[in-house]
């Protein structure tokens, strides 16, 4: 699992602002996926992303002190895409069945973990979190969207439950997600099957209480 290091380093060094200059980062960080996701941690190098990119190990300096604030980079795009397959409600919501509410939570979180299997397991395993690294900010959205699911399908709010319902939800969701992950098996039906019924039969019990 990754740990967390105490580098003040690992942090983009020059903001973007011109279009020009926003394409030649996402043409880095694209190339720097790559490669991490065939190389792993251990042998990511700036001068292989450098070579995949058609740019400078230059280039890549002058927004990324290191290649660990580019592991960063690419990882908080990764968090970013799993947020937004966590929609929270909409005034549609009301009239969905619980196993459609379900299977879309599902569907989402699988399809921002499917894009890229290895490299998904490489952040989650390999690399180590920066000190100022997103995280403690994404786990604080990600589980007021789980509450959010949690509400919207009970009708009601809950305050001294939904909170911790939200991190039992998550927490399980997360858990098979990221093993079906590990050994490429987040396409397996059998799977979906089994973690939509999960969630319908947790939103069930937690309604009927």
């Amino acid at each position: 699992m990754a740990t967390r290091v105490p580098s003040e380093q690992a942090n983009v060094r020059k903001a973007p602002r011109q279009q020009r200059s926003r394409a030649t980062v996402d043409t880095i960080v694209e190339a720097a996926a790559r490669v991490l996701a065939r190389r792993g941690w251990a042998d990511f190098t700036t001068n292989e992303t450098a070579s995949v990119g058609g740019v400078s190990v230059g280039s890549i300096y002058q927004y990324f002190p290191n290649k660990l604030a580019l592991a960063e980079e690419i990882r908080k795009r990764h968090l970013d895409a799993v947020l937004a397959a966590i929609s929270g409600p909409d005034k549609s919501d009301a009239a969905i069945t619980l196993e459609h509410r379900a299977a879309r939570l599902i569907d989402g979180v699988v399809a921002a973990h499917n894009v890229d299997q290895d490299l998904h397991r490489v952040l989650l395993d390999e690399v180590p979190l920066a000190a100022r690294s997103t995280q403690d900010q994404f786990e604080a959205e990600y589980l007021r969207r789980y509450r959010s699911v949690i509400v919207s399908a009970a009708g009601k709010t809950d305050p001294g439950r939904d909170d911790i319902a939200g991190r039992v939800l998550s927490g399980a969701v997360e858990g098979v997600v990221h093993s079906a992950a590990r050994h490429g098996e987040l396409d397996s039906p059998a799977l979906r099957a089994e973690l939509i019924e999960l969630v319908c039969a947790y939103l069930r019990g937690r309604s009927a209480c």
